[in-house]
């Protein structure tokens, strides 16, 4: 059922829809070297033959896993031989490209660079972490995404349908509530609708009546567990997702991302670290009940292990997540830092220096610094900073609307105490 022309080609309208510029360059037989990466059954292979049986090109086509420097050498002589006597362009297909080490990615490197062959490379990891710089640069990049249900239901039914490539010389009849099934677990993925739709089909008796049935049963036997895809790059984008959502004060949408990084395998020590540094960072003193929370669900999980911790993570992200928010000190901090690494650097004041080491007084350490406690209310006014800074802006949110009060209230018994003086 692969595409025969761009016409057949279902999804990726986003790079291939009409006028885009992939498009263009397919149909004008003009383009530079390729990366198509995406996840599986997606199109990207099936991209790489529609381009070569269109292209006047010459094509050769390799897979990562099976071919190494001297397979990439053959074909990059019988290029540059193709070349020298008049031939034309040569289209070097590398299935699963980033399979390919170091040394095997630069030995791509000369050809692709003097033009002696276009790379076109298929990969389901994402180029910036599993291509060398040097080739993903001289390289135009296109992401290839999930395929929608509705790409799926109509890539199923052109199969049911087509009599010279699928099922449409065949007696058939399909479920309704098994095609859903197919569409809804193929998880974007072509191939596994199609394989899917083939075993059952293959494997299933006729009737009496010489009609083979396809019903729910046979969908769900067929098509078994959706596959999780977790490369390097669902890492960082479902963990993304999982303190966005938290941010967000979404616990549901939090509780979705945790659920797929601990069914993917991921740490859980990874996601309680990163639950500490939400409760801090975005929750703050809004709700200083919730680094604790947090802090505990660390513990927990380091010594209870899984999948039990899974239950105290599930209860610190809710924490999170509906705790009222703020980035009061986690801005804070980052001015503060920002003028450490940009300004001056404050000299400590005397009296603020250590005064507790043997003659420390005769350096005048210490010396006319005012006690807190020895005052009303614990309080004091002093300069703490040679230089005034104001780096914490405490919010209306939760707590810290206590603490701005507070804050505001000791401030304005200084006005009082200057205005009396």
């Amino acid at each position: 059922m692969r595409p025969r022309d761009l016409s057949e080609f279902v999804g990726q309208q986003h790079i291939l829809g009409p006028g885009k510029l992939l498009r263009r360059a397919i149909e004008a037989d003009r383009f530079m070297s390729l990366i198509l990466y995406g996840p599986p059954g997606v199109g990207k292979t099936a991209l790489a033959h529609l381009i070569a049986e269109s292209s006047n090109a010459r094509f050769s086509s390799m897979n990562a896993v099976t071919a190494g420097v001297a397979d990439i050498r053959r074909v990059s002589q019988e290029a540059a031989l193709d070349r020298q006597q008049g031939g034309g362009r040569t289209i070097l297909f590398i299935d699963e490209i980033h399979r390919f080490n170091r040394a095997q990615q630069d030995a791509l490197l000369p050809d692709v660079e003097r033009g002696t062959i276009i790379l076109i490379g298929a990969s389901t990891q994402n180029p910036f972490f599993a291509i060398i710089p040097a080739l993903s640069s001289r390289s135009q990049i296109f992401e290839f995404l999930p395929l929608s249900e509705e790409d799926i239901r109509s890539l199923v039914l052109r199969a049911l349908s087509d009599g010279e490539r699928g099922f449409g010389n065949r007696d058939i009849t399909v479920a309704p509530e098994a095609l859903e099934h197919i569409i809804l677990h193929a998880g974007g993925d072509a191939r596994r609708a199609l394989n899917s739709l083939e075993i059952g089909l293959l494997s299933s008796p006729p009737g009496p009546d010489g009609v083979v049935q396809f019903d729910l049963v046979t969908a769900v036997e067929s098509i078994q567990k959706k596959a999780l895809t977790y490369d390097e790059d669902e890492h960082y984008d479902t963990i993304s997702a999982f303190i966005k959502s938290m941010r967000g004060s979404d616990p549901d949408a939090a509780l979705y991302w945790m659920a797929k990084m601990l069914t993917a395998g991921e740490d859980a020590l990874f996601i309680a670290r990163r639950i500490v540094i939400a409760a801090s960072e975005d929750v703050g003193n809004a709700d200083p009940r919730a680094i604790a929370v947090a802090t505990a669900a660390y513990q927990a999980v380091e010594r209870i292990g899984m999948p039990e911790g899974r239950i105290p993570l599930a209860q610190a992200a809710v924490y999170v997540a509906a705790a009222p928010k703020s980035n009061a000190v986690y801005r804070a901090i980052g001015k503060a830092m920002k003028d450490i690494e940009d300004g001056r650097i404050l000299p400590v004041p005397d009296y603020l220096k250590d005064a507790h080491y043997k003659g420390a007084a005769r350096l005048g350490r210490g010396r006319g610094y005012k006690y807190p406690h020895d005052y009303p209310g614990h309080y004091v006014q002093q300069d703490y900073l040679p230089q005034k800074r104001e780096y914490y802006q405490p919010t209306e949110q939760g707590e810290e609307k206590r603490i701005k009060e507070r804050l505001a209230g000791l401030k304005a018994s200084i006005q009082e105490d200057k205005q009396k003086q």
